[in-house]
C-alpha cells in the first residue's frame, strides 16, 4: 500500500477552506454530520460515498442514525490526515 504525505499546519487549513462543515478531531480525523429528510435519502448518500470510496481505495468510517450521517476520514497507513481525505471530503459534499 502506498503511503501518502501527512499534511503540514498549513496545508490542512488551507484545505479547510474549501470544505464546508468538516472539522478537524484529534489532529487526525476530518468529520462531518449530514442530516436527511428521510432514511432512504441518508442510505442513499451512503450509497455513493461507499461507490466512490471503492473507485479511490480510500474509505471513511460511517455511521448512520437514521436520518443522520457521520462521516470520519483519515489515512491509517500515513497515520493521520492527507490530500486523499481532503479530496474524499470534497468528492462526499458533490
Amino acid at each position: 500500500m502506498k503511503k501518502h504525505a501527512l499534511l503540514t499546519d498549513s496545508e490542512l487549513q488551507e484545505g479547510l477552506k474549501a470544505l464546508v462543515g468538516w472539522t478537524v478531531e484529534d489532529d487526525k480525523w476530518l468529520s462531518k454530520k449530514y442530516l436527511f429528510p428521510t432514511f432512504p435519502e441518508a442510505i442513499a448518500f451512503v450509497n455513493k460515498v461507499a461507490l466512490h470510496a471503492e473507485q479511490v481505495q480510500h474509505h471513511p468510517f460511517i455511521s448512520i442514525d437514521y436520518r443522520r450521517v457521520t462521516l470520519r476520514l483519515t489515512t491509517w497507513s500515513s497515520g493521520g490526515l492527507t490530500k486523499l481525505d481532503i479530496n474524499s471530503a470534497m468528492a462526499y459534499d458533490l
